[in-house]
């Protein structure tokens, strides 16, 4: 089959924005997420004006048995950011269960945080029980399992639900979050992101003409825009977008000018 763009879904939040461009056109409501699904894998674009819930997403082992579902591992890629922008990853220091509850409840869990500046192309890896947050002036590109399991510790009173002890049941309570991944170069134009059980990203930059092959995805293979426009396999692609590519497939593509893309390949689902 020829590649494909995949649909994207709008989604409003109250911590979103109006201005989506050069990704997406600008709209009159707040548009947190952009949503693109596969059954593996699913791509988000965000864009924050607001904080957004200190949160922890369950394994699979939890997620199966309280939530009939997938657990979420996750990453970002930082597509644009405002100074002093920046991301709560893991804690600042190890805390005990009680300490943690009670600090969700009071609002104290703020101090508990190890907050993390961000720039414009920096990645980080979020396992399933890292507590984390996203905080406001940003855009990112997310990569995830296909669940929406999202427990929230601490939502600065906006009135939505919490899910204090099913956060505390999967929380690392004593592991420091390593921070932004460092790029493992693969060859011109082509560096290694993140590599875990449920996928595997590349970020790809080129300009002109050049061959992507997915021999090596076993499921499938995402190209996910993030600058440029061009042609692949004779179909139009600008940044935003986001094309599914068989396996196995060898994929023709023409950029006009620098395009760059992130490349994510991933397993195909266990029965």
């Amino acid at each position: 089959m020829k590649p494909a763009p995949l649909n994207p879904v709008f989604h409003e939040k109250i911590w979103g924005a109006s201005h989506l461009e050069p990704w997406f056109r600008d709209t009159p409501e707040l548009t947190g997420e952009v949503w693109f699904a596969t059954p593996e894998v699913l791509v988000k674009f965000l864009f924050t004006t607001g904080d957004l819930s200190v949160q922890v997403h369950p394994p699979d082992e939890y997620a199966r048995v309280h939530e009939s579902s997938a657990g979420k591992t996750e990453m970002w890629h930082i597509l644009s950011a405002e100074a002093g922008a920046q991301i709560a990853l893991g804690l600042a220091r190890p805390v005990t269960r009680e300490k943690l509850e009670r600090a969700a409840l009071d609002g104290s869990i703020m101090e508990l945080l190890r907050w993390v500046p961000v720039r414009a192309g920096d990645t980080f890896y979020i396992p399933a029980g890292v507590i984390h947050a996203i905080g406001a002036g940003m855009s990112l590109c997310e990569i995830q399992q296909n669940s929406d399991v999202t427990y929230r510790l601490f939502d600065y009173g906006r009135g939505r639900e919490l899910h204090i002890d099913r956060s505390l049941d999967v929380a690392f309570l004593d592991w420091e979050h390593p921070g932004a991944a460092t790029p493992e170069p693969l060859g011109p134009g082509r560096e290694l992101l993140v590599e875990s059980p449920y996928f595997r990203t590349e970020r790809l930059m080129f300009g002109g003409e050049f061959r992507v092959n997915s021999a090596a995805a076993v499921g499938g293979e995402l190209l996910i825009v993030i600058a440029g426009k061009g042609a692949i396999e004779e179909q139009e692609y600008s940044q935003g977008q986001v094309w599914k590519i068989d396996p196995a497939a060898e994929v023709l593509v023409r950029s006009q000018g620098p395009s760059t893309f992130l490349r994510c390949l991933y397993p195909a689902l266990k029965n």
